[in-house]
């Protein structure tokens, strides 16, 4: 489905770059590059099935899971958050911050973020444009999630704009939406998981 390298911008200040798909002994991963802008970064998020690190490679990245102090890593240190964990990242410095990274098992994640990237440029702001937000958020609310959205709000108001975003057509470019990864797959065992972040890492 998709050629690399291949870039993503959210037109906010994010841009991704999905540089190859590799084996590795704990399975396939996703190599990437990214690129954040003074104070930009996604929000609250988790991966459930996906272990995701970031090593900076310039400029001062923050870091914060849900529930823990925020943590600080620069140059040549990296950070590691394991399936389940709520987290989200951000430029905490004046210069634009590049991290490379991985995830593992990619899963639907290029085409996951290339939606939303696309529908936080139709809306012009952070909040994503709602229908496309809506149908992605819903499809693949196996695999991701975010935490900025109330449990009533997932649980009813989304189911409601998708049915809507289908009646007037609004879902015909998502014909190609690969298939969820469903919770049976197989978690990342804690013994086949990536290296810890670095002690240098997790200034608080």
């Amino acid at each position: 489905m998709f050629s690399y390298p291949h870039t993503i911008a959210n037109g906010l200040g994010e841009s991704l770059t999905f540089l190859r798909r590799v084996s590795t002994p704990q399975g396939e991963a996703l190599e990437i590059e990214n690129c954040v802008q003074p104070g930009s970064g996604p929000p609250m998020h988790v991966h459930h099935y996906q272990e995701e690190a970031l090593t900076v490679v310039s400029g001062s990245m923050a870091y914060q899971r849900k529930g823990e102090a925020p943590r600080f890593a620069g140059p040549g240190e990296t950070a590691v958050f394991y399936p389940g964990e709520m987290h989200r990242f951000w430029n905490a410095g004046e210069d634009e911050l590049r991290c490379t990274g991985y995830v593992r098992p990619p899963d639907s994640l290029e085409y996951f973020l290339r939606g939303i990237y696309e529908a936080q440029k139709q809306s012009g702001g952070h909040r994503p444009e709602a229908f496309d937000a809506a149908y992605l958020m819903r499809r693949y609310r196996s695999e991701f999630a975010m935490d900025e959205i109330p449990a009533f709000v997932e649980r009813f108001i989304l189911p409601v704009q998708v049915v809507v975003g289908h009646v007037i057509g609004r879902y015909r470019k998502f014909a190609d939406a690969p298939t969820p990864v469903r919770q049976d797959h197989r978690r990342i065992p804690r013994d086949q998981r990536g290296p810890s972040p670095t002690i240098q890492a997790d200034r608080v």
